[in-house]
């Protein structure tokens, strides 16, 4: 049950009343009805400006409107209380029977609760993390990863048909110097004192393994070999090598990809995607040769005026066409990404998401207009940045030890404070902002740390079942006592503000799935877990407000039911975050 929902079709009955009564105009039949929570909780419950909308299509002042929507309204069971405030804004106050009902509808829902079919079983496309393969994954994409994997969950939660992708760049000069690196260690690892690593290579430990298995499989045939010999085996068991060492750090995090897309792929065999990505563009007109202008800054010495096949990437808001070739003759890397999103497209996807790093701001514009030029304008395509991420511990700058050589891996953190700490906190703040991730912070247990403020709410939840089932035997979270439980009962302000909190679950999920904004789930989360433990605490203050009434088992049920119904919210959104819900707190 949507309770929103449910309130904006009682709005929109009433107001097809009215138009067939003739007290408003036949325009107005069918109308949209939006209904919000006001943000001073005295105004009431739910507030529409629908008055304020229809007044100009009905040619009638907002708030005669809104008083004879009024008077309709007030005729409604559920509604306690029907207020026009203002120019013609209504505002609404719902009798506690409604709150009561919905916790009984959130039980009997379970799991689906909040879930939305606000995408229509739609195929999106979400490509994260996306890391070259040349070394482990370093902190900056641990928040890439999380997000994207946070955003994939929240996706197919508010019913859309999700494809979780990572893009390999095994294609390039960068793939290249992975293998002379990788080769440098095999000779190491067959006895040869290779010294320090020359400028250019990389140096990181976490290449020896692949030295060492080079050496078991090849023995000393690669040596004194020409780098033409030897270079492609090298940099295929140096690939694969690095891709299995990512999965595994991905797994740590509770990562998962549907696709693997290897950038080799687009030209392999007789596949050339890149030159038919080309020549769909150059179909519509948007290929030419020509010359760039200089880049601001460039050397006039060191500048050559050539001609180049050019995008016309300006045609679509990029701010100068880009070149497809370079002087070689060999596409440009640019090239490669505009063939790797045809192929997205050749698969049938109209909705196109991609988790860019800090790094990669300025390369949005282009990729806009290739996605664009190459769809016709049928696809849309969002391109989510994650800012940096900065250690510290005790509010100080921290230096952890670095097994990759230069940088901390996302293992490094993972290991330092645990998955769900590193998940959460990597969504507790939106995605384009700076991080500062305290290590200390983390892991403390108060409410100042959100991850275990939210899963302790969850924890204590369980634990209420427990304690119940000692107070009243049978008294359990699955017994027809609870799921049937008196809810009439529940008339505390604290158990009603409880279940309004409740209520903006599917609300919060369809707004933030719409937006790609997973954060708005963690911040949900935080004030439900905040109004959880309230209750609590009031409890403690007055014996008559705790969750178990030792002499009344009819309340408890009936309070046990509302715990239920938050448990079940609660797990839910910590499982589109990719956070455990625990039973216990160790």
């Amino acid at each position: 049950m949507n309770a929103f929902e449910h309130v904006e079709a009682l709005i929109a009955g009433a107001l097809a009343a009215l138009v067939a009564e003739g007290k408003l105009p036949a325009e107005l039949a069918n109308s949209r009805v939006d209904v919000e929570t006001p943000r001073d909780p005295t105004h009431g419950d739910l507030a529409t400006n629908v008055a304020m909308v229809l007044a100009k299509p009905a040619r009638m002042k907002p708030r005669d409107i809104a008083e004879v929507l009024k008077r309709k309204l007030e005729a409604l069971d559920v509604l306690d209380a029907v207020e026009v405030a203002g120019p013609g804004f209504i505002n609404l106050r719902l009798k506690p029977a409604f709150w009561q009902q919905l916790v009984a509808a959130i039980i009997a829902e379970g799991d689906r609760y909040g879930r939305s079919g606000i995408g229509h079983g739609q195929r999106v496309n979400v490509e994260y993390v996306s890391a070259n393969p040349t070394g482990p994954m370093h902190v900056g994409h641990c928040r890439g990863a999380v997000f994207g994997d946070a955003l994939a969950n929240l996706l197919a939660f508010a019913g859309y048909d999700v494809t979780r992708e990572y893009y390999i760049n095994d294609a390039g000069s960068q793939v290249d110097v992975l293998g002379r690196s990788a080769y440098l260690r095999y000779r190491e690892a067959l006895g040869e004192d290779i010294g320090e690593i020359p400028a250019g290579l990389y140096p990181g430990d976490y290449l020896k393994p692949v030295g060492a298995a080079l050496a078991q499989r090849y023995g000393k045939s690669l040596l004194g070999k020409d780098e033409s010999e030897w270079l492609s085996a090298v940099r295929a068991t140096a690939i694969d090598m690095m891709m299995a060492m990512i999965r595994e750090d991905l797994a740590a995090l509770n990562i998962r990809h549907d696709v693997f897309f290897s950038e080799a792929s687009l030209r392999s065999g007789d596949r050339d995607q890149v030159k038919a990505a080309i020549a769909a563009l150059d179909g519509k007109g948007l290929i030419y040769s020509g010359q760039l202008p200089r880049p601001k800054g460039h050397d006039d010495e060191e500048w050559e005026e050539r001609d180049q096949v050019l995008f016309r990437s300006t045609a679509f808001g990029d701010d100068v066409d880009r070149a497809l070739q370079k002087s070689d003759g060999s596409y440009t890397y640019f090239a490669a990404d505009i063939a790797y999103h045809f192929d997205k497209l050749e698969r049938g996807f109209r909705h196109l998401i991609n988790v860019f790093g800090a790094d990669h701001i300025g390369y949005i514009p282009r990729m806009k207009a290739a996605v664009a030029a190459l769809s016709g304008g049928d696809a849309d395509f969002d391109v989510k940045i994650c800012q940096l991420v900065k250690l510290f511990k005790n509010g100080e700058p921290f230096k952890m030890s670095k097994r990759a050589g230069t940088f901390v891996t996302l293992r490094d953190v993972v290991d330092e404070v645990g998955r769900d700490p590193v998940r959460f906190m990597m969504l507790y703040r939106k995605n384009d902002a700076p991080l500062d991730f305290d290590f200390a912070k983390v892991t403390e247990q108060s409410k100042d740390n959100p991850v275990f403020y939210v899963q302790y709410a969850h924890a204590r939840a369980a634990s209420l079942f427990r304690n119940a089932e000692e107070a009243f035997p049978g008294l359990t979270e699955a017994s027809a006592e609870v799921r049937q439980a008196n809810l009439t009962l529940l008339d505390n302000a604290g158990e009603l503000d409880l279940v309004k909190r409740l209520a903006a679950f599917p609300r919060l999920v369809s707004g933030a799935a719409g937006a790609h904004e997973p954060h708005r789930v963690a911040f949900y989360l935080y004030d439900l877990a905040s109004a959880l433990h309230s209750q609590w605490s009031r409890g403690n203050d007055s014996p008559h407000l705790r969750f178990i009434r030792q002499e009344d088992r009819a309340v408890t049920a009936a309070r046990l039911a509302l715990v239920a119904a938050t448990r079940q919210v609660i797990s839910s959104g910590l499982a589109i975050l990719g956070v455990e819900a625990p039973l216990a707190m160790r």
